[in-house]
């Protein structure tokens, strides 16, 4: 799921400061997500997903 996530935040130009401050979420979490030690909380998913204007199932559910 943190693929995605990166992907968007890519795509769209954006820095994990600019995800993490809209999201509510610590730049240090981010980089925790990206090693694995830390899942975000469904809450927040939904922000993160908000934030890049998709639904929250497009977030994390990976192309197959």
């Amino acid at each position: 799921m943190y693929a995605k996530y990166a992907e968007l935040r890519d795509a769209k130009g954006y820095r994990d400061s600019d995800v993490a401050k809209a999201a509510g979420i610590s730049q240090a979490t981010l980089a925790e997500w990206k090693k694995g030690t830390y899942q975000p909380k469904v809450e927040k998913l939904i922000k993160i997903a908000d934030f890049f204007g998709i639904t929250l199932d497009e977030l994390v559910r990976s192309k197959t």
